[in-house]
């Protein structure tokens, strides 16, 4: 009883948090439920650097679990003048 389903989502880190982006980000297979703040745990990104997320085109935030198809854009704070 213990098997968890995997969902596949599509991953874009943006900016300055491109270099953690995995290689399979087009198609990353996480648990059923995972939350994005898990996601930003397991790639080691500073909390910190997350400031926008977005779940297919809409805000969300860290605790958004996640469902198969879900496309994830995540974005560091902006700097600008």
């Amino acid at each position: 009883m213990g098997y968890q389903m995997k969902v596949i989502i599509e991953l874009k880190l943006y900016a300055t948090l491109q270099p953690y982006q995995p290689a399979n980000a087009a198609r990353y297979a996480v648990e059923a439920g995972t939350s994005i703040e898990k996601i930003v745990e397991t790639l080691n990104i500073p909390t910190d650097q997350v400031k926008l997320l977005f779940c297919n085109g809409v805000k969300c935030d860290l605790g958004t679990l996640l469902r198969d198809g879900d496309r994830i854009g995540l974005f560091p704070p902006v700097g600008g003048g």
